[in-house]
């Protein structure tokens, strides 16, 4: 495969831009090796500035459940921009994309759009603490919420850690009141409410994780969860930035039959453009100003364009319903991969749920950071490589999780499977 301009471009970026990229994910430092430069991308392709084309599981790391370019949403941003580009003033789109998510979330009684999903889970973060006036936040070792810094810490062990700062820049006083936790830990989570029940505002967590790569939670830690927060006064806070509106209309709640107190939203809500959004009891969000006292804004929040961009996404969504064949689908790409890897005599596991996927190269089922970490990522990294040459184009780390879109085709997920045969064969 020839990636020369990608090369170029990317020695070019790189004397402008911190690393070349403006986004750590991008950067391949899980694979090794240089990042492909996008050109454009078509339906469920990417293609590169040397014109290489490849099946893509990225999506925006989440957002083109619909595929690039939908017509609908392109439409819909033509129109949006004949209006105008920014107003700094309420307009309808607002209310419209908000009753939206009103609508599909039984959680979320009202929202607020921000514009990302960094700025969701700050946002919730902070009303979570004014509403109930304490100060401790619990959060699994291996769930990523953005750069906020009172979330920036490493993982933890079982038992309940003071959390450390992971990046430095981050004073050590901002995560003095983060509790780390192992994630599906029913015990550890148990014993940090008996001990600082009293303390804690409430506990975030991504209730399907894909940020240590796929995993799922136990119905045990998600009853424990919702037991420990309601006994004690804690808010419940879903990060739903990845899994909102991807593994159903009502996002991962919907699936697991839970109401949390407040949900963080992002990627899919604005259909590719920048957005966040954070919601849930209307009790609680009427603390926010200017009804209340937790002060929250921001001066592009609710943009014309990208309300418009992801009002259409959630509109088809719901006019097709493409979850049903989406899980059918990434079930049948998962269980090709999974023959190849047996077939080429490799331990792995294939974590899924409904379009969301990850391989890993462990013999162990994850169920958590700590067994997540003792994958095999030199392998992986050879795997990426290979399906990178073959054209499959995955997300550039053992740790991520894959997004499967409508726009995928059964030939698609045929040439997938073809290419991981090849791959897992030869790495063997």
């Amino acid at each position: 495969m020839n990636r020369s301009q990608s090369h170029a471009e990317f020695q070019r970026a790189g004397r402008v831009i911190p690393g070349g990229v403006n986004s750590p994910a991008r950067a391949f430092g899980g694979v090794g090796g240089e990042p492909l430069v996008m050109d454009r991308g078509e339906g469920a392709y990417l293609y590169d500035l040397d014109g290489n084309r490849l099946i893509d599981y990225i999506g925006s790391w989440g957002p083109h459940i619909l595929g690039h370019r939908h017509p609908a949403v392109l439409d819909a941003i033509r129109g949006a921009l004949e209006r105008g580009t920014s107003f700094g003033a309420p307009t309808r789109s607002e209310t419209e994309l908000a009753e939206a998510v009103v609508d599909a979330v039984p959680s979320i009684e009202m929202v607020r759009m921000v514009n990302s999903g960094t700025e969701a889970t700050m946002s919730a973060i902070r009303v979570a603490r004014g509403f109930t006036r304490r100060d401790k936040l619990i959060k699994f070792a291996g769930c990523y919420h953005g750069h906020v810094d009172s979330l920036l810490v490493k993982a933890g062990s079982a038992a309940t850690t003071l959390g450390t700062p992971s990046s430095p820049g981050v004073p050590a006083g901002c995560t003095a009141d983060t509790l780390v936790l192992e994630y599906n830990d029913v015990t550890a989570l148990e014993q940090a409410f008996h001990r600082q029940g009293k303390e804690i505002a409430g506990v975030i967590l991504e209730p399907v994780v894909g940020n240590m790569g796929l995993v799922r939670p136990d119905p045990a830690f998600l009853q424990a969860l919702v037991e420990l927060t309601r006994q004690h006064g804690a808010l419940l806070i879903f990060d739903e930035v990845m899994t909102g509106f991807r593994l159903a209309f009502g996002g991962a709640q919907e699936l697991l039959g839970i109401r949390p107190d407040l949900t963080t939203l992002g990627k899919i809500i604005g259909g590719g453009l920048p957005v966040g959004a954070y919601g849930g009891r209307a009790d609680v969000m009427h603390s926010v100003s200017p009804l209340g006292p937790v002060y929250q804004a921001g001066t592009l929040s609710g943009n014309p364009v990208a309300m418009a961009s992801g009002l259409a996404t959630l509109r088809e969504l719901k006019r097709v319903n493409p979850y049903p064949k989406l899980a059918q689908e990434t079930a049948r790409l998962c269980e090709g991969l999974s023959a190849a890897a047996r077939a080429a005599g490799l331990p792995h596991q294939v974590a899924a749920v409904g379009s969301m996927f990850t391989l890993f190269f462990n013999p162990d089922p994850v169920t958590n950071y700590t067994i997540a970490a003792r994958s095999d990522t030199a392998r992986f990294s050879r795997y990426f490589w290979g399906m990178i040459e073959r054209g499959i184009y995955l997300p550039c780390s053992q740790f991520e999780a894959n997004f499967v879109s409508a726009a995928h085709t059964p030939s698609d997920i045929d040439a997938t499977i073809a290419a991981a045969r090849e791959v897992l064969a030869k790495i063997g």
